[in-house]
């Protein structure tokens, strides 16, 4: 089996973690609308994301494979390359975030079944279920949370 090594992400990684951000869901969230072109992908992370979050990557032989962006007590995004499911990248990125954290909340799809149960099997409830009228995708979502305490 291969192995992967996790890092902290600089400024020349953000093309590569726009693409896999896109690739994982065209890939895995077929069901959402596609909104935005890549060059908007690029810039969302280039103006919003990198500037005020920490992302850490995980990557194979220099190839993205993974990533994490947090900041504060929120997840923003967790995304693995599908190839690389259920072989512990998700979990390492999720460990590394959560190694400070009193506790997370993150934002995702009610209908992404595959997230959920990753989430709920790491300690995170749901808290909170939605009509997708608050994201952009206007798709139902669920607001998960995990905190140290309830975790043990």
């Amino acid at each position: 089996m291969r192995s992967f090594v996790l890092r902290r992400a600089a400024r020349a990684d953000m093309e590569a973690v726009a693409r896999l951000h896109r690739h994982v869901r065209k890939a895995c969230l077929p069901y959402l609308p596609e909104l935005h072109t890549p060059q908007q992908d690029l810039a969302f992370f280039e103006q919003h994301v990198f500037p005020a979050s920490t992302i850490w990557l995980a990557e194979d032989e220099g190839q993205v494979i993974g990533f994490a962006v947090f900041k504060q007590d929120w997840l923003d995004h967790l995304y693995v390359d599908p190839a690389w499911h259920s072989r512990g990248v998700g979990t390492a990125l999720l460990t590394t975030v959560r190694q400070d954290a009193a506790e997370l909340n993150l934002w995702t799809f009610q209908e992404n079944g595959q997230a959920r149960r990753f989430y709920e099997r790491h300690g995170f409830r749901a808290v909170e279920l939605t009509d997708g009228s608050g994201n952009e995708e206007r798709t139902p979502d669920a607001l998960y949370r995990w905190t140290r305490n309830q975790a043990g």
